[in-house]
């Protein structure tokens, strides 16, 4: 790969309007030098397209390079700053929030007024983002960079890009002088990737009023490239629910030239064979049935027969089996269960009289926590280890399949992707839709912004995102939240 110059990207060609100027130029091609025509051409297009692609691109850039880590970041100065941009664009005061529980950990709530017809959406991101040595990286995580037609930065993936995005979205409603019938609420947020002071949670319990909404739009959904091909757009409708459990075996231990019957190792380790061998049940609620009879058109032979199968009543002989062969499958069939740390011992001459170890759960939205520790204790089957919960779980049910919601997503998705199916998704892993799902406000994640099927790095090092699909993204979101907010589309949006 090679670095490029900062640039606007060239507009798609699908997005290209010929208008009657376009067609002099073609008439008068004779008349002018083929290098003149093109850099007249480029020049139209250029004061055509880039107003808010620039506007968003400068904001981007503004976010990614201000450090938001847990450990030295500040989203409070990324909360300001963007503050900041909408004071510019005209917002007021009145409608702009920046506050949190830690001088460091800011959040930012700012309202975009509407008749108030119906009660407000929430549209949330977080500006926090993981953890990036510059010696793992092959170029600095915090600097905004532009690489072969990708965008690359910590949090350029997740989560700046929608925070960005919807900045951008509000000014442009307001230069635009749109009236929508309800507020639209924007949240960047704090803590979603780790620290002490969870902003959703922290504006949830002392600022309620401002982030209260019919419905929530957030990360957890996108849409899946396949070798720069559109395969299907992605809306997360529930989450696994993170939950960590400490297994604890006490001996009296003694000297290891006289091994007793009983070792701690040996029985903490015979546990975790156990759990090894086993499965959870086998549990679909709406959305992850949706998913897999809606998947199961996007393949073939085999796996298409086991996607209906699995979601039929009772399902198919043979599918659950095959499915829970491929990981994701699996952790979208069952509550799972897996040893991640272990450690034991004192000294290299003695036996130990103590050996932990640590069993990371993510567990099926509507299933009891409690109930997963009692399955774990009987898996288990030794009534000398301890199974201790590490940490409170947050529970959330699943959002509902809500047409209200759900048309408009797949109205504008046809719209820009013809043929692009909608997908309802459950992520194995935690977004800030938990608590918001807790609080009573159905939440959905979805982007609009394709990323490749092999990743994007978030999380891990040369993180990106395309810079074609990330300008589609910001497209669709204007497009979703003007439908979600425009009164006259609701009886046919039912």
């Amino acid at each position: 790969m090679h670095a490029s110059v900062e640039k606007i990207p060239t507009i798609p060609q699908k997005d290209i309007l010929i208008s009657s100027q376009f067609i002099d130029f073609y008439q008068m091609k004779k008349l002018i030098s083929p290098l003149i025509l093109i850099s007249a051409l480029l020049l139209q297009l250029n004061g055509n397209a880039q107003p808010d692609q620039k506007l968003t691109r400068a904001i981007f850039k503004e976010l990614i390079e201000i450090n938001t880590t847990n450990s030295t970041g500040n989203t409070t100065e990324a909360a300001e700053a963007m503050a900041a941009r909408l004071r510019t664009a005209g917002f007021s005061d009145k409608d702009i929030f920046v506050g949190g529980p830690h001088p460091r950990k800011g959040n930012l709530v700012a309202t975009f007024r509407g008749s108030g017809v119906r009660k407000p959406i929430l549209l949330m991101a977080h500006i926090d983002v993981v953890e990036a040595d510059i010696k793992d990286w092959s170029f600095d995580p915090f600097k905004f960079q532009e690489i072969d037609g990708y965008y690359y930065a910590r949090g350029s993936s997740d989560d700046k890009a929608m925070a960005a995005i919807f900045i951008a979205n509000l000014i442009r409603m307001k230069k635009e002088k749109y009236t929508p019938d309800r507020d639209i609420i924007v949240a960047l947020t704090a803590d979603e990737e780790g620290g002490d002071y969870n902003g959703v949670d922290w504006l949830l319990t002392n600022h309620r009023g401002l982030v209260d909404a019919e419905f929530a739009l957030n990360e957890g959904g996108s849409g899946q490239l396949n070798e720069g091909k559109k395969i299907l757009n992605g809306v997360q409708l529930s989450e696994k629910v993170y939950q960590s459990f400490k297994l604890e075996v006490k001996n009296p231990g003694g000297h290891s030239s006289r091994p007793r019957k009983d070792n701690a190792i040996y029985a903490l380790v015979q546990a975790l064979n156990n759990l090894e061998s086993f499965s959870f049940p086998l549990n679909l609620n709406d959305g992850t049935r949706a998913y897999f009879e809606r998947s199961a058109k996007l393949e073939s032979g085999q796996l298409a027969k086991d996607m209906i199968g699995v979601a039929q009543t009772p399902p198919a002989a043979g599918a659950e089996q095959r499915l829970s062969d491929t990981p994701y499958y699996n952790a979208l069939l069952h509550t799972t269960c897996v040893a991640t740390k272990l450690e034991a011992g004192h000294a290299d001459n003695a036996l130990p009289q103590t050996a932990t170890a640590v069993v990371n759960c993510r567990i099926l939205p509507g299933e009891d926590p409690e109930k997963v520790r009692q399955t774990l204790i009987g898996v288990f089957d030794n009534q000398d280890i301890s199974v201790t919960a590490m940490n409170p779980a947050k529970p959330s049910p699943p959002s509902p399949l809500d047409p209200a919601v759900m048309n408009p997503i797949e109205q504008v998705t046809s719209k820009m992707w013809p043929g692009v199916p909608v997908i309802p998704v459950m992520s194995t892993g935690a977004t800030d839709g938990a608590w918001t799902r807790n609080a009573g406000i159905p939440t959905y994640g979805v982007s609009g912004i394709f990323r490749d099927i092999n990743g994007s790095g978030a999380h891990g090092q040369n993180e990106k995102i395309r810079i074609d699909s990330f300008y589609e993204g910001q497209e669709f979101l204007y497009q979703l939240v003007t439908e979600l907010t425009n009164k006259s589309n609701v009886k046919r949006n039912r």
